[in-house]
């Protein structure tokens, strides 16, 4: 079993256990747990085989029992006696935003509600309003945390999509049938999120490739097997549909397939002015019907007469005529980053001690870490105290001298109130080498309030960065009102750098702000992880990749600078 698969299936012992009403920190120690897992950076079944799974902290004995009879046995009984008490599509129904264990178990007792489905219909029957503690602006909230859960169910996050695809690809690659193999569409251009898994292979025997790829062993059920187009549905719900075509139509049937359609229709109307024409083919002149290319999907875009587009860039907003032009951005790339300058560590809600953050990020070529800790008025994320500010200090700066090449910023996350101040004084806040804010609640509130929260914060001194700005989590939580205009305006008056974070279902900001943040008003960009556990440095891949859809190039994004360089732009906030 992997990390996720045990975290999974912690994360539903508790949430059981919470619609049961049992003891909070019960509870939440399942979440813990689960959550130390999904973040630990080595392979759980490894963890256990040499005893060590009460070496990830947040796994006791009792839950490190569990753990082990689960790895060990392939299943596991407490589990199995709580789904006999607590239907486990009862667990979906708190998925929803505003509804937690507590209503959830209501719906079940009064109403025997244990699907989605069952309580939408429950709400359009007026059903919910009439329960003891609802109303009707309750149901009126839930109906829209609903409308919020299924628009999320519609699409695969990028994360888990890119993660699934990079699997198929590389035991594809060990058969000698696939000649080249890559991932297409919407996931080739790294949107946020998917709504198709395509992959496309290029071999002269496709029924190898068709065999190989029905056989993978994550098929759970095969719904097509041909020799041009396959598709499967694998052992956690989602469907992966692969193409197979002729190693000489490789290239174009890549550019084809990518997409996105508006580009491709672009590139049609250049072909044709041209007298030729594009398909999954190759490129061809129309007089004749001559192929003229396609092997290689640079051919496309050489004979159009424009330079290569990247794929992050094909969603036809004026990166053809860029190309036309020569003038394309020189994207920024994961080789660029120098370092991730938002992590969390053991010193608030993370998982993993500073060396342990430190040992992944030299593995991932850094120079730098930001730790970004939790600052106090976040109790529920253990919100470091002044003292435990300055005991960490100690620690980062033991860490330091171990590591001479390398340099643990002494960062924190501040919580910014609703009047847009902040937890430490500033003769505290001036200690810090990297100081970022984050707004953490009062979400509900006036597009007025939570942008003034934001500027205000930005007029500090000694905070350089706004971390996750909008404060979305897709297909969670909607982004809160802001008025984006002022807030980029103000943080390239003040020289506030915006974060972009690249948790999984945050990307935050997203792409089309970061374009227009930085064509705009000349902003610039922190790139972040948010991890609280070493196995979650690698998600930066996914805020450079957002960061390429924004058109952002290596001077934009300061984790691209030298340490020496990162510390002047940060020290320059504070004398602006």
């Amino acid at each position: 079993m992997t990390n996720e698969e045990v975290a999974a299936i912690l994360d539903d012992i508790g949430d059981m256990l919470d619609i049961q009403g049992e003891n909070p920190f019960k509870v939440n120690a399942y979440h813990r747990a689960a959550n130390a897992i999904r973040s630990y950076s080595q392979e759980i079944e490894k963890v256990n085989k040499e005893n060590r799974l009460q070496d990830i902290k947040g796994v006791g004995a009792s839950i490190a029992e569990k753990v082990k009879e689960l790895l060990e046995t392939g299943k596991l009984v407490f589990y199995e006696e709580l789904k006999e008490k607590v239907p486990p599509s009862l667990l979906a129904l708190m998925q929803i935003p505003s509804v937690g264990p507590k209503k959830a178990k209501i719906f079940y007792e009064e109403l025997g509600i244990t699907t989605v489905e069952e309580l939408l219909q429950a709400i359009e029957n007026h059903k919910i309003a009439p329960l003891k503690g609802m109303g009707v602006k309750t149901e009126e909230n839930i109906l829209r945390g609903i409308q919020l859960f299924q628009r999320g169910r519609e699409r695969i996050l990028l994360f888990e999509a890119h993660s699934l695809a990079q699997e198929i690809i590389e035991k594809l690659r060990e058969n000698s049938a696939v000649k080249n193999v890559d991932m297409a569409g919407s996931l080739r251009r790294m949107k946020e999120t998917i709504g198709d898994i395509d992959i496309l292979a290029a071999s002269n025997e496709p029924d190898k490739v068709a065999e190989a790829f029905c056989s993978l062993p994550d098929v759970a059920n095969v719904l097509a097997k041909g020799e041009t187009k396959c598709s499967i549905v694998v052992k956690t719900g989602l469907q992966v549909d692969l193409r197979v075509v002729p190693t000489l139509s490789y290239g174009a049937a890549l550019q084809y397939f990518t997409g996105s359609k508006a580009h491709n229709i672009r590139l049609r109307e250049i072909a044709k002015k041209k007298g030729l024409k594009i398909s999954e083919y190759g490129i061809f002149k129309v007089e004749n019907e001559e192929k003229i290319g396609g092997e290689d999907e640079e051919d496309i875009y050489r004979i159009l007469g424009m330079d290569f587009i990247p794929p992050m860039l094909r969603e036809d907003t004026g990166e053809v005529e860029r190309a036309l032009n020569h003038n394309l951005p020189q994207l920024v790339e994961l080789s660029d980053i120098r370092g991730d300058l938002h992590v969390h560590s053991i010193w608030s809600d993370g998982s993993s001690q500073i060396e342990q953050l430190v040992g992944v990020a030299l593995e991932l070529g850094y120079e730098y870490l930001g730790l970004c800790d939790h600052a106090a008025r976040l109790k529920v994320a253990r919100g470091m105290s002044i003292k435990e500010v300055e005991e960490r200090l100690v620690e980062i700066k033991r860490v330091n001298q171990k590591y001479p090449g390398f340099k643990v910023l002494n960062g924190v996350e501040l919580n910014i109130e609703n009047d847009g101040t902040v937890d430490y004084p500033e003769e505290i806040l001036a200690q810090f080498d990297l100081v970022t804010a984050s707004i953490h609640w009062g979400f509900g509130q006036s597009k007025e309030q939570l942008t003034e929260r934001i500027i205000k914060a930005m007029e500090n001194p000694y905070i350089h960065c706004i971390s996750h700005p909008t404060g979305r989590i897709i297909g969670k939580r909607d982004p809160y009102l802001l008025n984006m205009e002022m807030i980029f305006q103000m943080a390239a008056k003040t020289g506030t750098l915006l974060e972009l974070n690249s948790f999984p279902d945050r990307l935050d900001l997203k792409d089309d702000y970061l374009r227009e943040a930085k064509e705009k008003y000349g902003c610039q960009f922190l790139i972040g992880t948010d991890a609280h556990g070493a196995g979650q440095l690698p998600y930066i891949k996914y805020g450079v990749a957002t960061a390429q859809r924004g058109w952002l190039e290596p001077q934009d994004v300061v984790n691209t600078y030298s340490l020496d360089k990162l510390l002047k732009r940060l020290k320059e906030k504070q004398v602006s």
